[in-house]
């Protein structure tokens, strides 16, 4: 009987074996996770609210909330003292007996349960701060303080506060399609950031008894009422951050009369606030290639050193936004430049101390028209009128049309590349919050990556258009290898107070997930016509995440389930390991090819070494050559009359074309692949061959399909193999790149020589340093 050739047997297989080990998802018997299990089990229901290809249906709604606020800065005792009326539009279908607004002022309420459940580590160590801190909580109150809630016609409501929340009893049911306006009067304490920073933050300058103020979740906010989850009033504990309602906002700030307020919005009386030379600099601005100082630098020096002489109301309108904020101070010096591409007609602007200079005028309204301009081809026209920066003691957050940031340089003007790249890294983060979720929705208090994670997405673009080699620290796929592989993770799909490693989890590897799923998984192409249609379609709604990933199923025509639970769903890494290779070449079943290579193999392997050292051995038929014969002299692989005629008559029996197979001069290699890190991922392997070129292969991740744990991969050409590099160029995260080679590479490092004292130690010993230290106290 012919046994078969090598290749058949290889072939056979690669067809065979994955159907032997067993695909069923979850199957015990062979103990196989199905990794292309479809996401229908996890992810909400369609309706006709959000229907099945991610987009909102013929029924979506969401509430409309209206707001009118006065509120007056006492820049003596540092305190926000306001009244508002709400106008709450019930769009949705159900009819609503109490509101939920959300009081996240009250986070600074003494002994509040968002500093509650900090827990402690061991006490080893303490900085002052975090101790000055602790302290701070239990005696500062920058609550609120609610003096009234009653309805427009003066009708007090019953209402309760619980934490950061207050629900508010309707004398009536609201039906659907019904309104309901009320008053809330309010006031509390502005936070100390020497004290304890937070999204509202009032910085003090000792120098010169100033005070510069970022004022964000200032004013009591109405809860979202949603078609997913009802009221969205979870507990604000500090870091899952606001869902919100659209609306337009009227909004009036009494401020001292020297102080620049940047706002949200539009400002609707500029001749009562400002100087005459102030709206003539607005203009140029508007029209200018380059910023423009509306208050310069030596402008604001004097105003920080004049005292106030009374008030002023500045006046500002905004619609269809989500939030409100600003900020005041006598101190911002005030630059603007005017931006108008497509849709987009807006006035960038940034406002800073001088202890923000000369960094501050250099990059950050160039860093505001940047993202906007990178932003817009991504994903749609920005379409506010204004888009701010201000330099404050928050790190970074943003609001509608607004957003506070940190970086300074050091006190003499001089800057490190950190500090830069900080800036322009962190205003560009900002401002792409005014699209996400500014404008696309999402729901930050229960999704913090569907703000966060796209944003830094979209970051790491933005950084790459800012100039070549930018520093991004978040967005390359080998940058979010050590978290992948830390065991002190949980998936992205986790509420944001829940999760752990809050940067790494939320921010870093969405990012890169996206990142992975542009540049290797779909494309570019593909994947920025989905990201624009996601955009578009939730663009002033609010979107989950079951939306986002249907809707880049739906407008990219792929199977994108496996990316989506891989990434999303579990804590799996990348760790793809090339275990091995071997090569085959076609078995032609000619008898002068076949048994000439056998030779050839037979000479190049030569006598094992027993063989060898016997030759030199007098052997019996030396002494005796009767006993020599026929097969003495017999070689197996000389070619026979016999050999010939099977072939000859093999030959009658196949086409010409088969035949022809028989001749086709090739390699066959079967590359072997194991999933160590349980994430599936598109294989890119790099092939080197010994004539010194290379070939980049990409398998679709569709090659896990039957067997998620190990598979083989077949290559033919005519040139001969001498090396498998998988991943070549880094862009699937895979965390050990040294099983990413075969035949494996010797790992290469450096290690370094040391003189130990003579106590044992790496320098002197303690007695030596009590010796020094006595002999420089008696001779000094």
């Amino acid at each position: 009987m012919k046994m078969p050739s090598p290749l058949t047997v290889a072939l056979a297989f690669l067809v065979s074996a994955p159907a032997a080990l067993g695909q069923i998802a979850d199957n015990d018997k062979y103990g196989q996770e199905d990794h292309f299990r479809q996401l229908d089990e996890l992810l909400p229901s369609p309706n006709s609210y959000r229907t099945a290809s991610g987009a909102p249906g013929h029924e979506y709604w969401q509430q409309q909330v209206d707001y009118e606020i006065e509120a007056r800065l006492d820049d003596e005792r540092q305190r926000l003292v306001g009244t508002q009326l709400v106008s709450y539009h019930n769009n949705s279908p159900d009819t609503l007996r109490y509101l939920w607004v959300q009081l996240d002022r009250n986070y600074f309420a003494p002994f509040a349960e968002g500093h509650q459940n900090n827990t402690q580590g061991d006490l080893d160590r303490m900085s002052f701060g975090q101790l000055r801190r602790m302290l701070a909580f239990e005696e500062f109150d920058g609550s609120y303080k609610i003096s009234r809630v009653e309805l427009e016609n003066g009708t007090p409501l019953e209402h309760t506060v619980i934490g950061t929340m207050m629900r508010i009893e309707l004398p009536k049911p609201l039906g659907s399609g019904d309104r309901v306006d009320f008053h809330i009067d309010w006031s509390f304490n502005i936070n100390d950031s020497r004290v304890f920073n937070s999204r509202t933050a009032g910085e003090y300058f000792e120098e010169d008894g100033n005070w510069l103020y970022l004022m964000a979740h200032w004013y009591p906010r109405m809860a979202a009422y949603t078609d997913y989850a009802g009221w969205q009033h979870k507990q604000f504990l500090g870091r899952g951050e606001f869902t919100l309602e659209f609306g337009d906002y009227d909004v009036k700030f009494d401020v001292p009369d020297d102080h620049i307020v940047a706002s949200t919005g539009v400002l609707q009386n500029p001749e009562d606030v400002l100087e005459k030379k102030h709206m003539e600099r607005l203009e140029i601005a508007a029209e200018s290639d380059t910023p423009v100082f509306i208050v310069t630098p030596d402008e604001a020096k004097e105003n920080q050193e004049t005292p106030a002489t009374g008030r002023k109301v500045w006046h500002f309108k905004a619609e269809d936004v989500r939030d409100f904020a600003f900020a005041s101070s006598r101190r911002f010096i005030w630059d603007a430049q005017g931006y108008q591409n497509g849709d987009t007609d807006t006035m960038a602007m940034s406002y800073y101390p001088n202890e923000g200079e000369p960094l501050w005028s250099k990059y950050s309204t160039h860093a505001v028209i940047h993202t906007i301009e990178t932003a817009n081809k991504f994903a749609f026209d920005y379409p506010y009128p204004v888009a701010i920066s201000v330099n404050g003691p928050v790190g970074g957050m943003e609001y509608p049309m607004i957003c506070f940031n940190g970086p300074r340089p050091a006190e003499d003007g001089t800057y490190s590349a950190r500090n830069k790249y900080g800036l322009i890294s962190v205003i560009i983060h900002e401002v792409i919050h005014f699209y996400f979720p500014m404008i696309v929705n999402s729901d930050e208090r229960q999704w913090t990556w569907m703000d966060e994670g796209v944003t830094t997405f979209l970051q790491f673009l933005c950084e790459q258009e800012w100039e070549d080699g930018y520093p991004s620290r978040r967005g390359a796929p080998e940058n979010i290898v050590p978290f992948m592989t830390s065991s002190n993770q949980r998936p992205i799909m986790t509420n944001s107070e829940s999760t752990i490693q809050f940067g790494a989890n939320a921010y870093a590897k969405p990012a890169t997930a996206l990142n992975i799923l542009r540049e290797t998984v779909m494309g570019r192409e593909q994947f920025d016509y989905a990201f624009r249609e996601y955009a578009r379609r939730w663009k002033f709604k609010r979107p989950e995440p079951a939306d986002m990933f249907r809707t880049f199923e739906d407008a990219s025509g792929m199977d994108l389930d496996w990316f989506f639970r891989g990434w999303f769903y579990t804590t799996d890494h990348v760790d793809i390991s090339v275990t091995n290779v071997h090569q085959y070449t076609i078995d032609t079943q000619n008898p002068a090819v076949e048994k000439g290579i056998q030779k050839r193999d037979r000479e190049e392997r030569g006598p094992h070494l027993s063989e060898r050292r016997n030759e030199e051995l007098v052997k019996r038929t030396d002494r005796f050559p009767e006993l020599l014969d026929f097969y003495n002299d017999y070689d197996p692989l000389d070619v026979t009359y016999q050999d010939r005629q099977r072939y000859d008559r093999l030959l009658e029996k196949l086409s010409d074309e088969n035949a022809d197979l028989l001749e086709v001069d090739l390699n066959f290699y079967h590359i072997e692949l194991e999933n160590v890190g349980g994430l599936v991922m598109p294989v890119i392997l790099e092939l080197h061959y010994t004539d010194g070129s290379r070939e980049l292969k990409r398998y679709p991740a569709t090659v896990w399909v039957q067997n998620g744990e190990s598979i083989g991969l077949l290559v033919h050409t005519p040139k001969t193999l001498e090396r498998v590099f998988l991943d070549p160029l880094r862009e699937t995260a895979d965390a050990d790149e040294d099983n990413n080679h075969w035949p494996r590479r010797i790992g290469e490092s450096r290690f370094e020589l040391f003189e130990r004292g003579p106590w044992g130690g790496s320098g002197p010993n303690p007695m030596q340093e009590a010796r020094e230290a006595e002999d420089a106290r008696r001779n000094p």
